[in-house]
């Protein structure tokens, strides 16, 4: 092989190494001037972490609840009157049902209502609902850390085990996806305490 064409095989094959590594830089800018963005892996929002302080009353043993009280549960919280009409029905029914695709897993999780203007719940709807923490919080510090007070009874919330509000989910709620979140940091966290 002649010297010229050794050069322009050297050439060639810089090239393409030229190309092989500002290829994924290329692609990412055109992706990005494009407009696209890829999806968050969460179907849930992640808000800003509250750690929830503060107390209420329970409805159906009227004994002081406090946050604390859960501590070491994932929580599901909703907020709404205690009348509750057909969307605060549809929350606590999706919270109840995405505790129970969770399995196994499901006494990992609690389910918490607080109850807005301390109304009193149907016996209908405690009946229904067994197994929810019934909480009266009108007034009560609890209810200021979630913002905000207008959009307050439009989401179900998830609180960690050790107090903090940090998700809250879309108000017209898709409850398999709001499952697999919910599933996703069960794992997550179970595998973080085994390793501790």
């Amino acid at each position: 092989m002649s010297n010229e064409a050794n050069k322009k095989s050297n050439r060639r094959k810089f090239i393409w190494i030229l190309v092989l590594l500002f290829s994924p830089v290329v692609i990412s800018y055109t992706l990005f001037f494009m407009g696209y963005r890829p999806g968050s892996i969460n179907y849930g929002d992640l808000i800003e972490i509250q750690k929830l302080s503060g107390e209420g009353v329970t409805q159906d043993t009227n004994i002081i609840f406090r946050m604390k009280d859960l501590r070491g549960k994932w929580v599901m919280l909703t907020v709404d009157s205690g009348e509750c009409g057909e969307a605060c029905d549809t929350k606590l029914y999706y919270m109840r049902q995405v505790r129970t695709m969770q399995n196994r897993e499901k006494d990992r999780i609690e389910r918490l209502w607080l109850i807005d203007n301390n109304a009193q719940v149907s016996p209908e709807i405690l009946e229904k609902y067994e197994g929810t923490v019934f909480v009266n919080a009108k007034d009560s510090e609890l209810l200021n850390q979630i913002p905000t007070r207008e959009t307050q009874r439009k989401h179900i919330y998830l609180v960690d085990p050790i107090g903090n509000l940090m998700m809250r989910f879309p108000e017209e709620l898709e409850p398999r996806k709001m499952s697999d979140d919910i599933k996703r940091l069960l794992e997550v966290s179970q595998l973080e305490h085994e390793r501790h």
